[in-house]
């Protein structure tokens, strides 16, 4: 056994230290940190209840689906078209991810009352509780995706212990990248469903609560409030978390899948695998980097979280070249500096995506600036920042790829280059443990502000937990931001696998083709503008279903208001049961379309334009998908901080003529920032995964 071979128990190893670590941190916000007063605790309950009910109702569903897709999968099998694991990896990328999100909605619906009664000691202890809460959804994701490739890799390396070394680890991950559409699928229904589910809540409540009643955000007397909060567990908790799951996995899988052709063996595949491992411990001694003052200026508290991403991300930086070295020796040293190219991209991307969306810094002043002339304004120069805002995320991916490539001896070696492309994506995400928790940090600020709010909590403590709120939008962003690039990177190394996973099965099935990449070739030409489109067509579904959502939550409000007596006057309590129920049932009727979109269009165009036609599907959805994702992303977040940035006393506060027309920038946000950007990175990844996935099916039944 060689000495990367016996470092690869470093895998299992680094998920169990995860998981530890994540049980830790839950046990001690929960046991150690009070939730409160019986007004706070029946607030926190009723958010957790909606968040539970739709939870449980979401995964019915979606485990009918995957009960469906099983079967299928199985039939393509007996048909010697895929292995007989495949199927079962298929569920188990499924239940992972799935079980990833509830550990980590679960734990936010139980960290932010506690943040808002720390709020009452301390701006320091706040954070402390909240970016604990968040933590668990990192260490969670990180711990369960390399659980579940540790187990994978060991039973089947055991199985296909009796084949030359390349054969196995083509078997190995050619089964694996299967879990990856299972995780890519769950994925995509806790996107969409969490993202329609938060944002027609959010929008209904804004529309009817703050613009026609002219009551505060989180005010008790609307309906709709408790909604709001269960939808910002739902959707920016356990749907992110099932996001970056199904990337972590990806990313690993597709660089260990191109191993083989780049030359580079088992130690090859180890390589991602144990820096998924030290990126696990780098992430668990970054938390401890994160404290704060009580000085709730924007730039403090970014600089509290920032220590720790830059810690993690020094200390992978460092022990990487060791791993590389060690793996690969000195003459593939260029594989290090291609981790180093995914590492800074993430960096510069985040740094990108909180310039342009901090109520810090001139883009969003100069949206909030523009409310003062209105709404209309406000929308143009909203819009207007999330496109230029693409630039730097573009440019840095560009960078990262054409790097990569040729410092991992794409020059000499195309497969060499194509594996660099994938390390690169890995390192990128190596510090997605700590990461994803300044991310998940802000949905559990968010509602802690909300229960301050709504169970009249002193003035200074509404001041702290606006503080963290504001902070965590801009890391939301940040997060988004990271999360679409990471998408991006990974769904090129998927793309690459797919073209390797081609020529494996041309070989082993005897079939006599030529396939045809050239960009001249009619069938990638019309999956270009195919696959261009499709991002556009998603973004469309998703919208409109969160603007049919929210009509009916207008309504529902409009009806409470007028219908309990005292209501509007806070002598009644609103019926909150009611608005939960109609966007659990709306998000679950409204997901079914955008889902079926993301797996059926490899499909479809396969049967009728070939390998090649999906091919071309692949590059153009990767390619303007990308691109809008960060532009509504950046978008949504910069009319979200420009309203905060006018509540915060700019243009005449709260109420003003100015604040209402950033309101309805924020309203118009919340979708492009919550729902249809996030979903696009799962679109072009799920896709990448179905067509690996069914490319021997397509191989044998393509019509042209």
């Amino acid at each position: 056994m060689s000495v990367m071979e016996k470092l690869l128990i470093l895998a299992p190893v680094g998920s169990v230290v995860a998981l530890l670590f994540a049980g830790y941190l839950a046990y001690t916000v929960i046991k150690r940190y009070d939730e409160g007063p019986p007004e706070v605790v029946f607030i926190a309950e009723a958010i957790r209840e909606g968040a539970r009910a739709y939870i449980k109702r979401q995964y019915s569903g979606v485990a009918l689906f995957f009960a469906v897709m099983a079967v299928i999968l199985l039939f393509i099998a007996w048909k010697g078209y895929l292995t007989f694991f495949t199927p079962f990896a298929f569920l188990t990328g499924g239940f992972f991810s799935g079980l990833a999100g509830f550990i980590g909605m679960t734990m936010a619906t139980n960290s932010s009352a506690r943040t808002a009664m720390a709020a009452r000691d301390s701006l320091n202890k706040a954070l402390r509780v909240a970016f604990a809460g968040g933590a668990v959804m990192g260490m969670v994701v990180v711990g369960l995706g390399l659980l579940d490739l540790s187990i994978w890799y060991y039973a089947l390396n055991y199985f296909y212990r009796h084949l030359d070394t390349a054969t196995r680890i083509q078997n190995i991950t050619s089964t694996m990248l299967t879990f990856g559409m299972g995780a890519s699928a769950q994925a995509l229904f806790a996107r969409v469903g969490g993202g329609i589910f938060t944002k027609a809540a959010d929008v209904g409540a804004d529309l009817v609560g703050k613009v026609e009643a002219n009551i505060p955000e989180d005010d008790p007397r609307n309906p709709a409030v408790i909604a709001d909060n269960v939808g910002d567990n739902v959707g920016d908790v356990a749907g992110m978390g099932a996001d970056l799951y199904e990337s972590y996995v990806g990313s690993i899988v597709a660089t260990a899948a191109l191993a083989v052709a780049a030359g580079h063996g088992v130690p090859g595949v180890s390589v991602p695998m144990v820096m998924a491992a030290v990126g696990v411990l780098a992430s668990i001694i970054g938390t401890f980097f994160v404290r704060s003052g009580e000085n709730a200026e924007q730039g403090v508290l970014l600089a509290a979280l920032r220590r720790g991403i830059f810690a993690s991300a020094f200390m992978i930086a460092v022990v990487s070249f060791l791993l590389v070295w060690s793996a690969l020796g000195l003459e593939q040293i260029g594989v290090y500096f291609s981790i180093l190219a995914g590492l800074i991209a993430g960096v510069i991307i985040g740094l990108s995506t909180e310039y342009f969306t901090s109520g810090e810094y001139h883009p969003t002043r100069a949206v909030a600036n523009s409310a003062i002339t209105g709404h209309a304004t406000v929308i143009i120069s909203g819009i207007a920042t999330g496109m230029i805002s693409t630039a730097i995320p573009v440019v840095v991916v560009g960078a990262a790829v054409i790097l990569s490539f040729f410092l991992s001896g794409g020059a000499t070696n195309y497969n060499a280059g194509l594996y660099g492309v994938g390390i690169a994506a890995v390192g990128m995400l190596s510090t997605l443990g700590i990461t994803l928790a300044t991310d998940a940090y802000g949905p559990i600020a968010d509602n802690a502000g909300g229960i301050a709010q709504m169970s009249n909590q002193k003035p200074i403590v509404r001041k702290r937990t606006d503080a963290l709120d504001a902070l965590g939008n801009t890391t939301a962003a940040t997060g988004k931001g990271f999360a679409i690039g990471s998408a991006a990177l990974t769904a090129l190394a998927l793309i690459a696998a797919y073209r390797d996973q081609l020529e494996i099965i041309i070989q082993r099935d005897n079939l006599h083709l030529l396939l045809d990449f050239s960009i001249l070739n009619p069938k990638i030409l019309v999956g270009l503008f195919l696959g261009a489109m499709l991002p556009f067509f998603f973004g469309s579904l998703t919208m409109k279903a969160v603007g049919r959502a929210a009509q009916k939550i207008v309504l529902e409000v409009r009806r409470q208001f007028k219908e309990i007596p005292g209501l509007i006057e806070g002598k009644a309590r609103a019926n909150y049961a009611n608005a939960v129920e109609i966007c659990t049932r709306a998000a679950q009727i409204e997901m079914i379309a955008p889902a079926l979109t993301a797996i059926l269009a490899p499909l479809v165009i396969g049967i009728f334009l070939g390998v090649e036609g999906v091919a071309g599907l692949l590059c153009g959805a990767v390619a303007s998908g990308f691109v809008l994702a960060v532009m509504m992303a950046n978008s949504g977040g910069t009319w979200d901080n420009a309203k905060k940035h006018i509540e915060d006393g700019a243009h005449g506060g709260k109420g003003s003529e100015p604040h209402k027309a950033a309101v309805t920038g924020d309203t118009v946000g919340d979708p492009f920032k919550d729902t249809s950007g996030p979903s696009l990175n799962i679109l072009i990844k799920l896709m990448s995964m179905v067509s690996i996935v069914f490319a021997a099916f397509i191989l044998h039944n393509a019509l042209f």
